[in-house]
């Protein structure tokens, strides 16, 4: 039975080799053709990581298979932020930049990302003749939404001292590796395993242990080979149409690096894995506000710079706007459901920051997304109560691994 399941990823895994070969032999071509290649190398991890993470499941709690499984599809980002920050080390202009893809990237991941999984998820329900219009968490995911709401009242600090230290360091990359002891002692179910994964229900534990591990490896690995060319291109076709840099960098940068965990939330949304989708974004989120964030001031410092890397107006705006829409975000899915009416909210207050770029805007659209998150968490305050209770449970702090 597995044999079936080894010639089908390995045919997937062949499906990458254009891209692999361009980067090897550093093959220069048209942007929108390198795009397109290495743009599909990423689709083909992405199915890779959807299938390492259902079948990762036999084993371990969905939380934490989502968890691995969000972190590998997010290190493009981390790639090109920390890259950023250590260049900033010595060249001060580059801090302008770290923090405009690191804000970029995480709005970009609640305004398209968040919205698009719900879109998809009601789409393929009603191909199937069903009247869907929400998606539904499950209970596992108060946990996830308490460390995503930690962590966003700690980035307040952040705002208010106009720095990224290593004292926040400290504090997010703690708070990151807290969630993911606690993720690893979620409940251990029946897997929805597909066709492809069932396979790796026929080999022994072990077996299994290295064949998921190597599934995860290789699609981290193609991600990593393709993230950095797709993400030139795209900047190259924005060079070449006469983008502002500095846009380039917030926000066609961040499409590049965020399509692998885009693209495998959608995957799950369009098989109707709703929760997993969510799960799968929620985890990457909680991961870019944490340890990516955390990460910054690090690299920064090795990069020759100081303790502190300093926000600028123009940046604590968009630092404030990113916390703003977080917490409208959080606020939405307290009660555990997604509605297509949020998600339509959720996108229309991103669009409109494109309509009208300037900085004071951003301030009042700041103000409209902490009004509206405020109303919610006021309504939901019984959710929220319940949201941070979880995190006490002993039950959490019970590491479960392979």
């Amino acid at each position: 039975m597995f044999k079936k399941t080894f010639v089908r990823i390995t045919s997937v895994v062949l499906l990458s080799v254009p891209s692999i070969v361009f980067k090897i032999f550093n093959i220069h071509t048209d942007p929108i053709l390198s795009s397109i290649i290495f743009g599909f190398g990423i689709v083909v991890a992405a199915v890779l990581l959807t299938w390492a993470a259902e079948a990762a499941q036999i084993d371990i709690s969905a939380s934490l298979a989502i968890a691995i499984l969000a972190l590998i599809a997010v290190l493009p980002e981390y790639a090109v932020d920390i890259y950023l920050a250590f260049r900033a080390g010595s060249h001060p202009d580059y801090i302008h930049y770290a923090a405009a893809n690191m804000t970029g990237s995480n709005r970009l991941l609640i305004g398209v990302g968040w919205t698009a999984v719900v879109f998809a998820f009601v789409l393929s329900k009603r191909l199937k003749g069903k009247k869907e219009v929400e998606v539904k968490l499950e209970p596992k995911a108060k946990l996830e939404l308490a460390f995503l709401g930690i962590s966003s009242v700690y980035c307040f600090f952040i705002i208010f001292l106009h720095r990224i230290s290593i004292i926040d360091s400290l504090v997010l990359i703690t708070l990151f590796f807290v969630y993911m002891i606690v993720v690893s002692s979620g409940e251990q179910r029946e897997p929805h395993l597909r066709e492809t994964t069932k396979g790796f229900l026929s080999i022994t534990k072990l077996q299994r242990f290295f064949a998921v591990n190597g599934l995860f490896i290789t699609a981290g690995i193609i991600v990593y080979i393709c993230a950095q060319p797709f993400a030139e291109s795209m900047i190259e076709i924005g060079t070449k149409f006469h983008i502002d840099k500095f846009l380039l960098v917030q926000w066609v940068a961040p499409t590049a690096t965020e399509a692998p965990e885009l693209l495998v939330a959608v995957i799950f949304a369009w098989r109707a894995q709703g929760e997993q989708a969510i799960g799968t974004l929620l985890s990457s989120k909680i991961n870019q506000w944490t340890l990516l964030i955390g990460s910054l001031p690090v690299a920064y410092i090795i990069g020759g710079g100081g303790h502190s890397l300093m926000l600028d107006a123009r940046q604590g705006e968009e630092f404030l706007l990113t916390v703003a829409q977080t917490i409208l975000g959080f606020a939405i899915i307290l009660n555990l459901k997604f509605h297509i009416r949020d998600a339509i909210l959720l996108f229309s207050l991103f669009f409109i920051q494109f309509l009208f770029p300037g900085m004071q805007m951003r301030i009042y659209i700041s103000i409209i997304y902490f009004v509206i998150g405020g109303i919610f968490i006021i309504i939901r305050w019984k959710e929220l109560f319940a949201v941070f209770k979880s995190v006490f449970n002993k039950k959490n702090f019970k590491p479960k691994l392979f």
